[in-house]
């Protein structure tokens, strides 16, 4: 069996469709079809229930995917720790962090750190949030560096995963100015002159974050959506040039907040407060990730 074939599985359990699965997997839709049709057949059962609407799984399915997730992820992480072994990785830290964090508060967070002139090696990997929760659950990665919110926690077992609490930050919603100063695109809105909203794309912990906490908090907003895009870094400059409004990290925006560039769409009902999490296996890893995490803990809450 190709252990590619299970992280496909997973796929299309949480997205129930073969389009949506196929492109978090970075693979055609009919070249997905025919792994999924592999292991349903090295396992001799259906997996899934076909339909219009989608896919659901089948007993069998769902007793495959209690494990499956695990058997991945030791895998991975067993052919990561063979490499240690070998000599090869044994003094590198591979640290997956979402777009956001990775532009600003990665460096800043990094080279302040009391043992980054120690650490050795450093592997960088960043990418979307469902994307480096893959690279957690696989075990192909150390860290994952990521905003949470309570309203919409990262898509971790925690039974397996242990985070601590990194750093503070705000998503704000953020446009240009009028001349006058006052935001080109105010909220919650006027249904006469809806403002232009510019979203995320379902990958994105920003997006989760946003749309949890503004349905569960009950604000509404009269706005049309005008874009959807994958990085923050590409809202905050369709929003500094006047194109909409958008939920921005103030770490991220900070310096087009000091000079004027883009101002608060809002009156502060609609600012999130997150975190910064660093999230990492539960089970004990090379003396380098020990060492580096009993460093970055020390005096910070972390979630048990």
């Amino acid at each position: 069996m190709d252990l590619n074939w299970l992280d496909d599985f997973l796929a299309l359990a949480e997205h129930k469709t073969f389009a949506r699965a196929a492109e978090t997997r970075n693979v055609t839709q009919p070249a997905f079809s025919r792994r999924i049709q592999a292991l349903e057949e090295w396992m001799g059962t259906r997996l899934f229930a076909r339909s219009p609407q989608g896919t659901t799984l089948t007993p069998a399915g769902d007793f495959l995917r209690a494990h499956a997730e695990d058997v991945s992820r030791r895998v991975h992480r067993l052919r990561q720790d063979t490499r240690a072994v070998a000599g090869r990785e044994a003094s590198a830290i591979t640290i997956a962090a979402t777009h956001a964090l990775s532009f600003v508060f990665f460096p800043d967070w990094i080279r302040g750190h009391a043992r980054f002139a120690s650490l050795g090696p450093l592997n960088l990997i960043s990418d979307t949030m469902e994307a480096c929760e893959q690279l957690m659950a696989r075990g192909a990665a150390d860290f994952l560096l990521c905003h949470s919110h309570r309203d919409a926690m990262p898509r971790l077992d925690t039974r397996h995963f242990i985070s601590a609490i990194v750093g503070q930050d705000a998503l704000v919603p953020l446009c240009a100015p009028l001349a006058d100063g006052s935001p080109r695109w105010p909220l919650p809105g006027d249904p006469s002159a809806p403002p232009r909203l510019l979203s995320y794309r379902p990958q994105s912990a920003l997006g989760r974050i946003v749309a949890a906490t503004l349905g569960r908090n009950g604000l509404t907003l009269t706005a049309h959506n005008a874009l959807t895009a994958q990085l923050a870094a590409t809202l905050l400059t369709m929003a500094r040039q006047g194109d909409g409004v958008a939920w921005l990290p103030r770490t991220l925006a900070e310096d087009d907040l000091t000079a004027g560039r883009l101002v608060e769409a809002g009156d502060g009902r609609f600012t999130i407060g997150v975190e910064i999490h660093l999230i990492r296996p539960r089970h004990r890893q090379s003396p380098t990730v020990e060492a580096f995490w009993a460093a970055v803990t020390a005096g910070e809450h972390r979630d048990q």
